[in-house]
């Protein structure tokens, strides 16, 4: 079911109504938005849910091998232990928690203003996603950053 202002939008060449008439990654990140309605944007959102998990969960996975190659390099390193499950399922946790407050508000802002504001899922979507693809890479990329500065640092002055 296509909006009438999400076509209006996209006639416009609007880049957040898109219609779907590019690639799968351009579909996928600038989808067409839902309708405006309760049910429809929760569907919208939870259509999109298992992607979203398989991109961050991507993320992570690979944050995972950087960790536990850096793990071997370090001079007391010796792989990784089953404690490092703790803030993996702890951030797969959280993200979906996160996810689920997309829906909310949209509804909320859908409520509020009605047809007045454009449809605000698909920005919503793409900005949970960097959000969450960053905190998946950014924060332990930091972390183990720190991490091998000091290791390197007491090291090299005997500590």
């Amino acid at each position: 079911m296509t909006d009438p202002e999400v076509t209006i939008l996209a006639a416009e060449r609007d880049l957040d109504a898109h219609e779907g008439s590019g690639g799968g990654l351009a579909n996928f990140l600038y989808p067409q938005a839902a309708a405006r309605d309760s049910l429809s944007i929760i569907k919208w959102w939870e259509k999109r849910r298992v992607p979203y998990n398989l991109f961050v969960g991507g993320g992570g996975l690979a944050t995972v091998g950087l960790v536990f190659l850096n793990s071997l390099l370090l001079p007391a390193g010796n792989g990784l232990t089953w404690e490092i499950l703790y803030p993996i399922v702890g951030f797969g946790v959280m993200a979906n928690i996160c996810y689920t407050l997309g829906p909310m508000i949209e509804i909320i802002i859908t409520k509020l203003w009605g047809r007045e504001v454009r449809p605000v899922g698909p920005a919503l979507f793409r900005m949970g996603l960097t959000f969450s693809l960053g905190l998946a890479f950014v924060a332990p990329a930091i972390f183990i950053t720190m991490v091998t500065v000091v290791m390197t640092i007491a090291r090299l002055f005997g500590a």
